[in-house]
């Protein structure tokens, strides 16, 4: 497909490259309607299948796979989870004669998705291979050595010349910090790159599909066939494996010399922390094995870089802490040490990495270290009386924050500004010089330059070159950390000011200034609990009850999640309605829905601000009905809430009415729930309080995790749609009074029926995953309604349906097998139901064979 405008590093960021309408000629790409038609497949098709697309394309996917690869896709369809989930199969046979192939399925808008290759054969232990791994990385002393071992398992791994581990920088670019190639291809170990070398919209995929394999640079993609639908668009191939590559990373990576790639994602508290970046200098396609094994590593190595990140920040701000204790007592003592820069600059970098500090008090100034000229510095403290009131100001570009800051730029382009008193303004100024990174380069510099048809800032060098012009007068970014260090060395700044303060100036400003130091106070100590909530690890574990009341209480913390997983995937793991979460707890578990209203304007959350809540609210309402107010048959709950000024959700929980309440003498799991989800998951505040008269909790829930209805509307309880525009509610008591007989061989599949047959009213579910179980269970206790999976791996369950067709017991069949399932002649006619299963469907067929 044409591009309908020449796409360079001019505008990158815009290119379609998840709609290229191709992919690499590894294997083949058929796309399926929700009927599981075969809409379009890649042109190289016969290479593999033996079957051209026009002699596939509108055939049902049963008419060209084997019925049992047609049975376990579907399956396998019916275990994705989530917008971007992809399940694999190993060795599926798709014809009589020929190789197995490794399969990939996933979903793209409303079509599933199906990639083939074939399969390598080499099956190992993949769990011990794993642990081993993981078991190396946990032995790495720091953090340099943890990233070295990670790219040389990678390497071990997948095989390729090099492998690096690239860590993304706040500004977009990047740098090589661990390296592991065979000898002799030069080391790219420090190395930066420009933002531009990898555009937005593939940092966003990376998010989403977290390996990219490239094959052959130089192999020709295949296109896929018809381009686009009958709506005229095109196939979404975000989370496909086979994606063809951009033409213009095609040509940067020919012009490093590399002939085949793979980049594995790190994410890091949800975000794209780096990439392992692997290159090897001939064409190269790991198997499909050992891609899922490195794309399983990446993401321990993940979760493993997230926990020593989080313990490095605990021990930074420790030591922080412990610099700010050192800098009261020693002015306690000496009051003139304030008013000398070098001791203050030798206290203040040791605690935040600077290049000189600045202090300006009461219209007097003084310098330590690398500092901007007098007048500029004037300048500085002006510019920052017109920032925010009250709090800790930085930037890595001082041209920011005043004109014709350039002229300084070379030895001070970044700060860091703590304000120490209100008005007139005085301040602890630390500067940062300017941040050269590195020139060097991958590949041979003397090379000569050979422009391809997208320009000549492709090549390396050039690339490069004009990022080092963008990046002039920029110093390295203050972290997150260094920030919260800063906000407590204001605390105790603003103490020493006070102590400095003139016994004899105005009653009312001194008390201006310490509303300003319980203020700066209060923000240490709380931002000080957040990152010690965010640094711990949280378990629940049974003590000294009985496991029966522990896995009840488990039990119902799991249907918390689950109640609001239903909500949250009604509109395709979208927002979700927070009074629609009231409801369904509040239906779970209280009789009389008056006992507990939700009161507060329509408001969606996110599904992660969703899952947080769901749990939260369980065990409101469950603490609250074990002691609170739901105990007694007059108590209620108010529950509310409100936006704040930064569209923030204010969240407050009344018990009133209840007996008088008592702070627990332990802490439970329950309560660390309350207390610490809202801050440790959502980056919010919780507050508890014990009160006599009722409990009380208040919670403040960030904007970026809450929206409002379009329509203004707050949706209820809601069941998954039926079909565009057209929405049902299954009725709860579709199976009251029923037991029902489940047969599945799949236990999750069963879990997922299991539950369905439940929210219809089922009393009673018992499940059997072969023909020998059921029959045993139909005849200790016979069921009153039955659902049947035809294919149960060794045989079918048509001698289960002989039984229950015997003693007249209605019943219907599940299949992944579509229209093509073949049934006996006694049982033609029988209700079937098509897998995946959806409460929708299960209950228009339970309804239509119980009528």
């Amino acid at each position: 497909m044409a591009d309908p405008q020449s796409v360079d590093l001019t505008n990158c960021d815009r290119e379609p490259i998840h709609i290229l309408g191709a992919i690499q000629p590894v294997g083949f790409l058929i796309a399926l309607t929700a009927d599981w038609m075969v809409a379009r497949v890649s042109e190289n098709l016969a290479d593999y299948l033996g079957r051209s697309p026009m002699d596939v394309l509108g055939q049902p996917l049963a008419a060209i796979f084997p019925a049992a690869a047609v049975h376990d896709l579907r399956n396998r369809t019916a275990l994705l989870r989530g917008p971007d989930a992809v399940e694999r199969l190993f060795d599926v046979r798709l014809s009589d004669e020929g190789s197995p192939f490794d399969l990939a399925i996933h979903l793209s808008s409303s079509s599933i998705i199906i990639e083939g290759e074939r399969s390598s054969g080499e099956h190992g232990d993949v769990t011990g291979m794993v642990r081993s791994m993981i078991a190396r990385l946990d032995q790495c002393a720091d953090l340099v050595t943890f990233f070295k071992e990670g790219a040389r398992q990678v390497r071990a791994l997948a095989g390729y010349d090099r492998v690096m581990v690239y860590r993304f920088s706040p500004d977009g670019s990047g740098e090589v910090v661990a390296e592991a190639c065979k000898p002799g291809i030069g080391r790219f170990l420090g190395l930066h790159y420009p933002a531009s070398d990898i555009p937005q919209q593939a940092r966003v995929l990376y998010t989403r599909n977290l390996l990219r394999v490239i094959a052959d640079v130089n192999a020709v993609p295949v296109s896929i066939v018809p381009q686009l639908d009958a709506a005229g668009e095109p196939l979404d191939l975000s989370l496909s494996l086979l994606r063809s590559v951009s033409p213009i990373h095609i040509e940067y990576l020919k012009n490093m010399g590399v002939d085949a790639s793979m980049s594995v994602s790190i994410v890091v508290d949800g975000k794209l922390w780096g990439l392992f970046a692997c290159h090897h200098y001939a064409p190269r396609n790991p198997s499909f094995e050992r891609r899922a094994i490195v794309e399983l590593f990446s993401q321990m190595f993940s979760m493993r870089l997230e926990s020593r990140e989080r313990q490095q920040t605990v021990e930074f701000e420790r030591r922080a802490r412990d610099i700010s204790d050192q800098l009261l007592g020693a002015v306690a003592s000496d009051e003139t040490l304030l008013r000398d820069p070098d001791w203050l600059a030798a206290i203040l970098t040791h605690a935040i990495p600077a290049d000189g500090v600045g202090v300006w008090l009461a219209g007097n100034y003084a310098f330590s270290g690398t500092t901007p000229p007098t007048d500029d510095f004037r300048r500085i403290v002006r510019a920052l009386n017109a920032t925010a009131a009250g709090k800790v100001y930085a930037t890595d570009h001082i041209g920011s924050l005043i004109p014709d800051a350039e002229k300084f730029a070379d030895t001070t382009a970044g700060l860091l500004a703590i304000p120490i008193s209100r008005a007139p303004r005085d301040y602890v100024v630390l500067f940062r010089s300017e941040l050269i990174r590195s020139v060097r380069w991958g590949g041979d510099p003397h090379k000569p330059i050979e422009y391809g048809p997208n320009g000549p800032r492709l090549t390396p060098r050039e690339s490069f070159a004009e990022w080092k012009e963008l990046v002039r007068g920029r110093s390295q970014p203050f972290t997150p950390s260094e920030l919260r260090v800063a906000e407590t060395l204001r605390a105790t700044l603003i103490e020493v000011v006070l102590r400095l303060a003139d016994e004899a100036s105005a009653e009312r400003q001194q008390a201006s200034a310490r509303q300003e130091l319980l203020i700066a106070e209060l923000n240490h100590r709380v931002r000080n609990i957040l990152g010690l909530i965010r640094g711990l690890i949280r378990q629940s574990q049974p003590s000294d009850e009985a496991v029966k009341s522990f896995v009840k209480v488990v039990d119902g913390r799991i249907h918390a999640l689950a109640r609001a997983h239903n909500q949250i995937t009604e509109d395709h793991w979208g927002p979700a309605s927070l009074q629609a979460l009231i409801d369904a707890e509040s239906a779970a578990f209280i009789e009389d829905g008056n006992r507990l209203i939700g009161e507060g304007e329509p408001v969606l959350l996110n599904p992660q601000a969703y899952s947080t809540m769901a749990l939260i609210l369980h065990e409101l309402v469950t603490n609250s009905t074990k002691y609170g107010s739901l105990s007694v048959p007059k108590g209620r709950v108010s529950l509310t809430w409100d936006r704040g000024e930064r569209g923030d959700l204010r969240i407050y929980w009344r018990d009133v009415g209840g007996p008088k309440v008592r702070k627990p003498t332990r802490q439970g799991f329950g309560t660390t729930i309350i207390e610490r989800s809202v801050p440790y998951d959502l980056g919010g505040e919780a507050v508890v309080r014990y009160e006599e008269a009722g409990f009380e909790a208040d919670f403040c829930i960030p904007a970026r995790h809450v929206s409002i209805p379009r329509d203004g509307f707050q949706s209820r309880i809601q069941f998954p749609r039926t079909a565009a525009g057209h929405r049902e509610e299954p009725p709860v008591d579709l199976l009251a009074g029923q037991r029902v007989l489940l047969v599945e061989d799949s236990l999750i599949i069963a879990l997922d029926a299991e539950d369905i047959a439940t929210r219809l009213g089922a009393a009673d579910v018992a499940t059997a995953a072969s023909v020998d179980a059921a029959l045993d269970l139909i005849a200790a206790s016979p069921p009153t309604v039955a659902i049947l999976d035809i294919n149960l791996g060794n045989g079918t369950s048509f001698p289960v349906a002989d039984m229950l067709l015997e003693r007249q017991i209605p019943f219907m069949f599940a299949t992944g097998y579509g229209e093509q399932a073949q049934f006996p002649d006694q049982h033609r006619g029988r209700p079937v139901v098509q897998k995946p299963y959806t409460i929708e469907n299960v209950a228009r067929a339970l309804a239509e064979m119980l009528r």
